[in-house]
């Protein structure tokens, strides 16, 4: 039997209330990709962490379903650092999604105030996990993973947070975001941290670091050429061979534009 127009309408909304909860705010193109696209039902190989183009029909309708949800005060807006418009939970979008049995809150602290890098880190990390969950992976949002609503919980997987954690069976995909130069400090913790993660990878008796019956996919980022080419002359200088890094790394340097985009004053 064929769905009628309401219930159709119904079904979207609460997809997308469902989205906003998981990421904690989203854009109406970021919306059109994940809620109006059919995912895969299983992923088919390593993933691919490009953005996900919605469709002009895609779009359109996520404009007219943030319309009626702006209209039912179920979302609240905000604009992005490049004029996007973003989204988030309302107090009583939040409230709807309690009766489904979905514990959610309010999404107004999230969209408050943040700086224009914070605010495109966050937009490659959206559109890595909904390239992930359109190919079928699990993906683990950033706000979930800040949250400590992933595999690592909140003490992280030796000490560390992904940025986006996409997984397939027993395959775990760990997924960095590196915008920006990191300092020094961080830089030398990340190095310890990928030299635990290969001896942990290549253990007869399996993984310890991850869940039971876990194994280690790649590590992946999506970095600058600069960033790339610096990573891997330091591991060849801490001893990895140029197999190892490939066997457990993979770099995207050309998918993602990490310059500002910012409307003139």
């Amino acid at each position: 039997m064929r769905k009628d127009g309401r219930q159709v309408a119904r079904e979207n909304e609460a997809r997308v209330l469902r989205a906003l909860h998981r990421f904690g705010w989203l854009r109406t193109r970021d919306l059109a990709a994940l809620c109006w696209r059919r995912w895969a039902s299983r992923p088919s190989g390593t993933p691919g962490v490009g953005p996900t183009a919605p469709t002009a029909s895609a779009v359109r309708m996520a404009q007219r379903t943030m319309r009626r949800l702006r209209d039912a005060r179920l979302v609240i807006t905000a604009q992005g650092p490049d004029g996007s418009r973003l989204y988030a939970l309302s107090e009583g979008g939040a409230r709807a999604l309690k009766d489904a049995g979905v514990t959610a809150i309010s999404g107004k602290d999230v969209v408050r105030g943040f700086s224009s890098a914070y605010y495109r880190h966050r937009c490659i990390a959206n559109e890595v996990a909904i390239a992930g969950m359109v190919q079928g992976f699990r993906a683990s949002t950033e706000r979930e993973i800040a949250q400590g609503l992933w595999l690592g919980g909140e003490a992280g997987i030796a000490g560390k947070r992904p940025d986006v954690l996409l997984r397939s069976g027993d395959r775990v995909h760990w997924v960095e975001v590196e915008r920006s130069r990191k300092n020094s400090r961080d830089y030398r913790a990340l190095l310890v941290w990928l030299g635990k993660v290969l001896q942990d990878s290549t253990r007869r008796d399996g993984a310890r670091l991850l869940g039971p019956g876990q194994v280690w996919g790649r590590v992946i980022f999506i970095c600058t050429p600069a960033f790339e080419a610096k990573l891997r002359k330091d591991l060849t200088g801490a001893g990895w061979t140029a197999q190892q890094v490939d066997a457990l790394s993979s770099f995207e340097s050309a998918l993602y534009s990490f310059e500002d985009t910012l409307f003139p004053k």
